[in-house]
């Protein structure tokens, strides 16, 4: 008999169901009362379980109608600077990174321009790959101005996210964003581990912390694997 909570379990059923393709995106799963009686379990009990994935953002539910296996794609705020990491874990899920390119190098005139530097000074380039539970989610193509961050390269970035270690250094201040659709070039797709005719969705991003330009980043995500969010507030 497994000692998880009952909850756990219906839990892990609804789920295992969901990545079986037993119940399909846009389909019904079994009624409350269905799960309580095949579990032997309340009511109560199951509506945890499934409140639980509803908030994960697994399932949805629709007033009089039931419960719907949802569309269970990642979802990130572009608006706030958040860990990756923690993101995943969040949803409890394991994260891991690739580490490509961890270099110093001279700026070309365009990454000079992303920095305000002059161009043929040195800069900290790292270029990493996110995975969550395995599978490739992010690809972070990132900048640093070496006088502003110069022990940047001397992170396991496989154990502290590059943004992570930069936040705890130099806290933001103001931040850039520039969101576009795009086809990630080959090398690009490789490390993604997708096709060629992917639609990518593509954060520029650049960081200051106290009026200093610190960071730039290039946030590529394959589109069916993930989708930005922003939400508003108004008085």
């Amino acid at each position: 008999m497994s000692s998880k909570p009952r909850f756990q379990q219906v839990k892990d059923f609804i789920v295992s169901g969901i990545e079986s393709q037993r119940y399909v995106v846009g389909g019904r799963i079994p009624t409350e009362m269905q799960l309580a009686q095949q579990f032997q379990v309340s009511r109560m009990t199951v509506h945890k379980a499934i409140r639980d994935l509803v908030n994960e953002g697994r399932l949805v539910r629709y007033q009089g109608q039931g419960t719907f296996v949802n569309d269970a794609k990642p979802t990130s705020s572009f608006q706030d600077i958040r860990n990756i990491a923690e993101e995943i874990k969040a949803r409890g899920h394991k994260y891991s990174a690739r580490i490509v390119k961890q270099e110093q190098l001279c700026a070309s005139s365009n990454v000079a321009v992303q920095l305000g530097i002059k161009t043929g000074v040195a800069v900290f380039h790292t270029l990493i790959v996110h995975l969550e539970d395995g599978v490739p989610v992010q690809l972070e193509d990132r900048y640093i101005n070496p006088l502003l961050a110069p022990e940047y390269l001397d992170q396991d970035f496989s154990v502290v996210t590059p943004n992570q270690y930069l936040t705890s250094v130099y806290p933001v201040s103001d931040v850039e964003h520039i969101i576009e659709a795009v086809l990630a070039a080959p090398d690009q797709c490789e490390l993604l581990e997708i096709n060629i005719s992917e639609p990518c969705l593509r954060i520029y991003r650049r960081t200051w912390s106290r009026q200093q330009l610190v960071s730039s980043a290039h946030l590529t995500y394959p589109g069916s694997r993930y989708r930005l969010q922003s939400d508003s507030h108004f008085s």
